[in-house]
């Protein structure tokens, strides 16, 4: 951290969890993009991850107008406040209590408000800083009484470690926001910690929030609380209700709806991708009156080069190109290509991106592959730029069960590729079109149900049996992403909220 560039001061702040400049990816990609764009704003950028041991290297090189960056990692930084007999002050426990019962029933505005003053967490003289939380008695009875009140877990000692470990990280966050430079204004790019952390850098300072949400947080969050094994469920057979959710897992995702709430309730702005996407928001708190979209842009001449490298006929190349991960479902993708391989033998499937996010998954993948005997076909190539693999692409296929609007598939877009992809986040719009001009420009692809290798492999192996369909999806997506994806209305529209911030 030495070495990263510092600054007393910075024109926007943006609040970046997991991602740039440390993990490769479509959200990295734009957040480069942005700054970029920008020369005229000296930039900060904060990164939000779980510990230090998790990520490698920086993945970009910083661009110039990025004047200060820090880390901070949840698990590894906290010190623990020096451990003593506290009693606690009460009138504070009370009003967390209130807090509480909103988070479990929350009344339009109510939450918002009882959050807005942050000085639970910024004043250590509020009565509720972090040594109360962790030591005094008060404490102590309200944990006790929430578990008789609420929890259908039968394990108490559970329930307290999990509260503890859902908790702490909003004390480090306060730390971060108490002595975070200035600026004159915040731009997250997700809700969760780090949209928890502009949330209160908003309240704190009163100088504008942007939310960007390239995905919806809180849904992703749900998918890897429901598919990790972490989270305890100490009911035996007969407790359990098997329509029923695990109090554990109930419990993370309502965390996460709540500082989702949280975050939406002090924005400015509230940015998503496409309009599937801001109703959902709208559903989990957003305020309608600021929510906006914005689409994804690219530079499309970067791509556009690359279709005079293209064959005539379709390359026999399916190449899948994103992060080893379960939310990718890179394992759809092996299967796809084994059902392909069943007609076209000579079929490759690429796999481009890197394994390190989630290696135990990597090497199921791996195995996966060995079993159905396509290993053959298959290669993992890790992080490739796409501009190498394009030319050789046939179809780019995205077999993912979450998505926001991908900018992969814009660059596949500009340099003539079709696509095949799961309905999900913004990929239908994309590939068929959105409102009767933008369809009428035809299919650029094909679209299928998420976990659906069958449908995956019958869309896919058309586009490469077929040259004549190839040519009019590759056409489609070419006219498509020259009228309503490029960089250039992007930019317009976040200048235009920059502005506005810094006045």
């Amino acid at each position: 951290m030495d070495r990263f560039p510092k600054s007393d001061s910075v024109d926007i702040m943006l609040l970046l969890e997991g991602t740039f400049p440390y993990v490769s990816g479509g959200v990295s990609s734009w957040v480069n993009q942005i700054i970029l764009a920008f020369p005229e704003y000296r930039f900060g950028a904060l990164f939000i991850g779980s510990s230090r041991n998790d990520y490698g290297e920086m993945k970009y090189d910083l661009p110039p107008n990025l004047v200060h960056l820090e880390c901070h990692y949840l698990h590894d930084e906290l010190t623990m406040p020096a451990i003593r007999p506290l009693k606690g002050n009460a009138g504070a426990f009370e009003t967390v209590r209130r807090i509480h019962e909103l988070f479990l029933r929350p009344a339009p505005g109510s939450l918002e408000n009882a959050l807005k003053t942050p000085d639970f967490y910024l004043d250590p003289h509020s009565g509720a800083d972090f040594a109360q939380f962790l030591y005094s008695k008060l404490s102590w009875e309200l944990i006790c009484d929430l578990y008789k009140e609420r929890c259908s877990d039968p394990s108490f000692v559970d329930y307290f470690w999990t509260v503890r470990n859902m908790h702490t990280p909003i004390w480090l966050l306060a730390a971060i926001a108490k002595r975070l430079i200035p600026a004159r204004m915040y731009h997250t790019v997700s809700t969760g910690y780090a949209g928890f952390l502009g949330a209160l850098l908003h309240h704190n300072s009163g100088r504008p929030l942007i939310l960007s949400e390239h995905g919806i947080y809180t849904k992703e969050r749900r998918i890897d609380i429901f598919s990790s094994d972490w989270i305890q469920d100490n009911r035996n057979a007969l407790q359990k209700d098997p329509t029923e959710v695990s109090y554990y897992r109930d419990l993370w995702i309502r965390f996460f709806e709540t500082i989702g709430r949280f975050s939406y309730g002090a924005a400015d702005r509230i940015v998503s991708l496409y309009e599937g996407a801001r109703e959902r928001e709208i559903g989990d708190g957003a305020p309608p009156d600021r929510t906006m979209v914005v689409p994804n842009g690219i530079d499309i001449a970067r791509f556009a080069a690359l279709r005079e490298r293209r064959p005539d006929t379709p390359p026999p190349v399916l190449t899948l190109l994103g992060r080893v991960v379960p939310i990718k479902d890179t394992k759809t993708f092996i299967r796809t290509l084994r059902l392909v391989a069943n007609s076209l033998p000579d079929v490759q499937g690429w796999i481009i991106g890197p394994e390190d996010e989630n290696p135990e998954y990597a090497a199921e993948c791996r195995a996966l592959a060995e079993s159905l005997q396509i290993a053959q076909n298959i290669k993992f190539m890790g992080y490739r730029n796409p501009e190498e693999i394009f030319p050789q692409t046939g179809v780019l296929v995205l077999s993912s069960i979450s998505e926001g609007l991908p900018l992969v598939v814009l660059e596949a877009f500009a340099a003539g590729i079709p696509v095949v992809a799961t309905d999900v986040g913004a990929c239908r719009q994309l590939i068929m079109g959105h409102g009767r001009e933008d369809e009428a420009i035809g299919a650029a692809g094909g679209v299928v149900s998420i976990n659906n290798p069958a449908d995956l492999a019958q869309e896919a192996r058309e586009l490469l049996e077929n040259p004549d369909r190839w040519k009019r999806a590759s056409q489609a997506a070419i006219t498509r992403v020259e009228r309503y994806y490029t960089d250039k209305l992007m930019f317009e529209r976040y200048r235009q909220l920059y502005q506005r911030g810094m006045d």
